[in-house]
């Protein structure tokens, strides 16, 4: 596991980003850019170092502090936004105009500026003022619902459907197709990304398979909702599990094959009515070893069968060890820069920093 740092590099080294701090998506979003080599200036309020559980989400970024109710500070981070490429900002909407950072005040000063911003609800809409949380964004797209098991409660997919894949995932990808035409126009503009537009994009193969009439409303009944013996998770003999999606026909057969199962035993496999019988004999199988002892049968195969790893296990993985794609950094393990670039690759992340930058001193060139 890498611990060392390096200065930025990357496919977006020369980019210089002013992110105004906040919670969740925004600071992720900005993360990602640092991370492949963006020139990231965060401005806090004073006060907020060392800080607790958002530390390692300030990791390859410079620090500066600022009042935002004060007129002298605020015509300071104007001033760095005149220099900057990109904005990020997560508040409620209206709230940077009120500051006199809004998006018209900000690319009149400079006009080639992307100025990013974070929502739940948009910009714009009956709900756009309200509050929320990941699990509320994803509640009204249909996602949440079909969560869980057939005849149990939806269940929350921790948060990374609302605030990171349709969240800080879609303001990275707005971000840098605006990046892209301004080459072309010269000019910056506004982007609105909010996780309820970003979660419904991420489930365009449910609705797909909806409009074909693939996918039902009735959570736990379709192909990757449980519903399906095929692909679900089963408990190990030693209280463990094993996960398999084992789809496809040629690798449900491996599936078999290491289960020692008799296909012929079995009733068809995609068959609505075969899924109890197939998953009584699933349940009762894996209950026979442990969770280790599949892993070694499944190993090397294509049965899509594999250990069910909690976050500490998944530390000493072999597969992810050998892409070093967890590091340490400031004594926290996280993820390492993802995606790799094969001419421009991103370094690892700086540590978080302990003390402010002036302010003044940034971009000076």
């Amino acid at each position: 596991m890498s611990t060392s740092s390096t200065p930025n590099q990357g496919p977006l080294q020369g980019i210089r980003v002013v992110e105004l701090a906040g919670i969740g998506p925004a600071p992720h979003a900005a993360l990602l850019l640092a991370d492949l080599g963006a020139d990231v200036v965060r401005v806090q309020r004073p006060g907020q170092f060392p800080g607790f559980m958002e530390r390692p989400q300030w990791r390859g970024r410079t620090i500066v502090e600022a009042n935002l109710k004060d007129p002298a500070d605020i015509e300071k981070v104007l001033g760095l936004i005149e220099k900057a490429d990109v904005l990020i900002e997560g508040f409620r909407p209206g709230v940077t105009e009120r500051m006199g950072l809004g998006p018209d005040t900000a690319l009149e000063r400079n006009p080639r500026l992307v100025y990013g911003r974070m929502t739940g609800w948009g910009q714009y809409g009956p709900m756009a003022d309200r509050a929320g949380h990941d699990i509320n964004y994803i509640s009204l797209t249909g996602v949440l619902n079909a969560i869980g098991r057939k005849g149990e409660r939806p269940v929350p997919p921790l948060n990374m459907v609302g605030d990171f894949g349709g969240g800080s995932m879609f303001l990275v990808f707005g971000i840098l197709a605006a990046l892209v035409e301004r080459q072309n126009s010269g000019k910056g503009q506004v982007i609105d990304a909010a996780m309820i537009d970003g979660a419904l994009a991420l489930s365009h193969i449910i609705w797909g398979m909806k409009g074909m009439g693939g996918w039902s409303d009735e959570r736990g009944t379709n192909l990757l909702d449980t519903g399906m013996a095929f692909y679900d998770t089963y408990e190990t003999s030693d209280g463990k599990y094993m996960a398999i999606g084992a789809i496809e026909p040629q690798f449900y057969a491996e599936l078999l094959r290491g289960l020692q199962i008799d296909a012929d035993s079995l009733p068809p496999q995609t068959e609505p009515g075969s899924q109890n019988e197939l998953r009584k004999q699933f349940t009762e199988t894996f209950k026979t070893k442990t969770r280790d002892e599949w892993a070694a049968i499944f190993d090397g195969t294509d049965a899509c069968c594999t250990p069910v790893l909690t976050l500490t296990e998944a530390e000493q993985n072999a597969h992810i060890v050998a892409r070093d794609g967890l590091i340490e950094i400031d004594g926290v393990v996280q993820h390492a820069p993802a995606p790799r670039f094969s001419r421009t690759p991103g370094g690892i992340p700086t540590p978080p920093p302990t003390t402010a930058t002036a302010i003044d001193s940034l971009w000076t060139e």
